[in-house]
């Protein structure tokens, strides 16, 4: 597994992390073994970043991960988030990102890990009406403390970011990217390059449609993050899977699978580029990974347009609700 740096001045890491929302259950059901099962694959491909969130199944995904990592100590370099919080009343989802939630959250993530410092710590999702100015102060001062390596944020836009980096340095920028989510293209891929940012494709799969098998959306079950987005409900989700056979076809022309290929593509959209796929399947994790010894060509990348130009996909990535937090900015 080749590696690359979490940002000019982050360590190294292999250039594909694992993402582990699904350890806590968003793409169906599953335990701690498969997911530790999961995790002991990570080490035998070479794969050390792991990436994961205090809200993933409310702390239940730093808990497997630290459960795991009672017998691997040290074997990770670990990424969490804070910054989403949840009205106890309504459960109604909204965003903090004053210093002192940050810092609570971090305590709490700690405390689930195991641990008394993460080497990257994201601001999760944007809180609107507070100044990322002040925002970056608190971070930095979580940084001084000894208990973050490096400050993250999430979704942001490219104004956003350099107003973030001005006041101290942003190590990884996290958002969706992949070959049906081009947004990044606009700007944010090409500030972090600027800057000496690491940029950190979440679902580089499409949340599975590149999968070798893809999703079938009538067995999702209740609490599955895709239910009710317009790319995967019809008739947008028969038109995105036709679209998608050119690219399998793509990719076994090539000698690879579809889920490989996809990884190499973000891989090859720039030396910062750090994917990470989320899967608890052993046997998906090994193909994601192969994408480390997959060297595309130009012409290459370019065949890749050419079967899935940019816009391809109908429909939107989130339903209205799902929305906040990620700025737009085109």
């Amino acid at each position: 597994m080749n590696k690359r740096p979490l940002g000019s001045n982050g360590p190294l890491v292999s250039e594909i992390g694992l993402g582990t929302w699904s350890f806590a259950g968003s793409y169906g059901p599953t335990d701690e073994a498969e997911s530790h099962a999961t995790l002991k694959t990570c080490l035998d491909l070479g794969i050390d970043f792991l990436d994961t969130a205090n809200v993933y199944g409310m702390g239940i995904s730093e808990s497997v991960i630290a459960s795991f990592m009672q017998n691997n100590p040290g074997e990770f370099t670990i990424a969490t988030k804070g910054g989403i919080a949840r009205d106890p009343e309504t459960n109604r989802r909204y965003f903090r990102n004053d210093y002192d939630y940050l810092a609570e959250q971090l305590d709490k993530s700690l405390k689930r890990l195991n641990v008394d410092h993460v080497p990257l710590y994201y601001v999760h999702k944007r809180e609107e009406d507070r100044d990322i100015e002040e925002v970056m102060d608190g971070m930095a001062r979580l940084q001084k403390s000894g208990k973050i390596g490096h400050i993250g944020l999430c979704e942001v836009s490219p104004a956003t970011l350099r107003r973030a980096h001005a006041v101290a340095p942003v190590a990884a920028v996290q958002s969706e990217y992949s070959l049906w989510t081009r947004y990044p293209d606009l700007g944010v891929i090409q500030t972090c390059k600027d800057l000496g940012i690491a940029f950190v494709p979440f679902s580089p799969l499409g949340r599975g449609i590149f999968a070798s098998n893809a999703p079938d959306p009538s067995t999702f079950v209740k609490g599955d993050f895709r239910i009710g987005t317009t790319r995967f409900s019809e008739p947008a989700y028969a038109y995105n899977l036709k679209q998608v056979e050119g690219f399998k076809r793509l990719a076994a022309e090539m000698g690879t699978t579809a889920p490989t290929l996809a990884i190499a593509w973000c891989l090859g959209r720039g030396e910062h580029l750090l994917p990470i796929p989320g899967t608890r399947s052993s046997e998906h994790l090994i193909e994601c990974a192969n994408a480390s010894d997959l060297k595309l060509t130009e012409s290459d990348m370019a065949a890749i347009e050419q079967v899935l130009p940019v816009g391809w996909a109908w429909g939107d990535r989130y339903m209205p609700a799902q929305q906040p937090g990620a700025e737009r900015y085109c």
